[in-house]
């Protein structure tokens, strides 16, 4: 007999401090408060760490702490080794989990320091003087055929393919409705349309309530084609074939039936209660023609007005798929680290197979580069990003933008406990319970979310300043800007950076 685990969390509630208000039996989605007579009953088994009840106590009655009681140590049999294997045991099932890669790696864009200028070039001030952070994705024409006329005016002859013009650097990556509720999926486009960039809607569809925001909106195709027709695909200002994603490479998505209601049966074009059940492959993409063939298509059905994207998880041979995709007619390649965040994914995917985005986009960019073919195809990165210091240190790697998921749901009040795939998130974002959607109010939301954007955004001015640099332009693929510290000689050579002094 297995018997009982030592509980993950320790709640305390302060008898002094606590007015029996109820506010934490109210917020708790996870069933941890309960009310025993005149007195609030803990059972601290219940415990996530989402910090709803520590947010909404009105008298600061609450405490919490991490592992109480735990095993003896070991280095080899931790305490999550011994957990998976008691829960797998008693189950005889796979382990799922949220998030992103929760294991100790070390993140590469921590030993990864910027360049700034000083005497002989100077910095530039962005106060006083303009930095250029507006970005164009899409291919771009190796060169210009330009023609003057008899009266002076130059004429391009050249023909230009669509392209996304996005105020920052920033987009919002892809998060289904379903996966998260459709007020986070309000408040991300509202973001997105106050600060000129653009979202992906993941893929679950569009919902109605997101139309008003379709020219700010990523549509996106993957192996499910849930919600996919031709109204779909028009309402979108891009489309994105999704191949993998970083937290879980090789495998497909899976939205329990209980969690498919009205709405987004409607929205997925699905049945009421069914499993949404999105294969690991695409049925007819089998190589990089079929690949190309469907990209074709999709620019066929929206007469070649729109870009597309083609999004990969970061995995060992990134730079050589890559490569394949910028000689489709695809227009851009998301590349997915092995830190991306998801709604669910089995424990042993998430935290085991992939590769870090840092490598990937280097080894991406390295390899366009050295083909000839680096205008042909946009980088996106995505899994992991923290801030404006990796976003510029991902720009400098190679990448043209990149894509934040789990960054705009922290803005939004995530605690990151990684229970998404319970559907009981108490913000209201990871669920679709109508009560706990409810606590998520979209107007403050987007404030919130378009808030971190434009902070990043004028970090990222200030970045460029201290560099000596006035464009974006200058910094994309940059490795110059940057030195490594405390990095092995084999992932220097992948990055192309050099040591920190050289």
């Amino acid at each position: 007999m297995i018997g009982s685990l030592p509980p993950r969390y320790r709640i305390s509630v302060d008898p002094v401090r606590c007015m029996e208000c109820g506010r934490c039996i109210e917020n708790c989605a996870y069933g941890v408060f309960s009310r025993d007579g005149d007195r609030i009953f803990v059972n601290s088994r219940n415990c996530t760490a989402c910090h709803r009840c520590i947010a909404c106590c009105p008298r600061d009655a609450i405490s919490l702490e991490e592992h109480p009681c735990d095993y003896r140590s070991h280095p080899l049999w931790t305490r999550e080794a011994r957990e998976a294997i008691y829960n797998q045991a008693r189950t005889g099932k796979i382990i799922l989990a949220g998030m992103g890669n929760a294991l100790d790696y070390p993140a590469i864009f921590d030993r990864l320091v910027l360049d700034a200028c000083q005497v002989t070039n100077p910095s530039l001030d962005p106060l006083r003087e303009p930095i250029e952070v507006t970005t164009h994705l899409g291919k771009k024409p190796a060169s210009l055929d330009l023609r003057r006329r008899e009266g002076g005016d130059v004429e391009l002859r050249t023909r230009l393919t669509p392209n996304l013009r996005i105020e920052t650097p920033i987009m919002i990556g892809h998060m289904s409705y379903g996966a998260i509720s459709l007020n986070a999926h309000l408040s991300m486009a509202r973001a997105a349309k106050e600060t000129g960039t653009f979202m992906g809607t993941g893929e679950g569809g569009l919902h109605a309530a997101l139309h008003p925001y379709q020219d700010r909106m990523i549509v996106q195709v993957a192996s499910g084609r849930f919600g996919v027709n031709i109204d779909y695909l028009e309402r979108g200002a891009a489309i994105e074939i999704k191949i993998g994603q970083g937290a879980k490479p090789g495998i497909g998505g899976h939205l329990p039936g209980e969690k498919v209601c009205a709405d987004i049966s409607r929205t997925r074009m699905i049945p009421e209660g069914s499993d949404a059940i999105s294969p690991a492959p695409h049925h007819d993409i089998y190589s990089i023609e079929d690949l190309a063939q469907l990209v074709r298509g999709l620019k066929e059905a929206t007469e070649w007005k729109k870009p597309v994207f083609v999004k990969i998880a970061a995995v060992h041979n990134v730079a050589a798929i890559a490569a394949g995709i910028a000689r489709s007619p695809a227009d851009a390649v998301v590349i997915d680290g092995f830190r991306g965040g998801t709604g669910a994914a089995p424990m042993v995917f998430r935290d085991h197979v992939g590769i870090p985005i840092e490598a990937a986009v280097a080894s991406v960019d390295k390899k366009l580069r050295d083909q000839g073919i680096r205008n042909e195809l946009s980088v996106i990165a995505s899994g992991g990003i923290r801030g404006s210091a990796d976003l510029a240190k991902a720009i400098a790697l190679g990448a043209d933008a990149v894509y934040i998921g789990t960054a705009a749901l922290v803005a939004m009040g995530c605690r990151v406990c990684g229970n998404c795939y319970r559907g009981l998130c108490p913000w209201g974002i990871a669920t679709q319970r109508p009560d706990l959607v409810a606590r998520l109010n979209p107007d403050e939301a987007s404030n919130q979310v378009a808030n971190l954007i434009r902070a990043w955004t004028l970090e990222l001015s200030e970045l460029l300043g201290a560099a000596g640099i006035n464009s974006i332009e200058s910094l994309r693929g940059n490795r110059d800007r940057l030195r490594g510290y405390m990095l092995d000689e084999g992932l220097m050579q992948v990055l192309d950076v050099r040591g920190v002094g050289a």
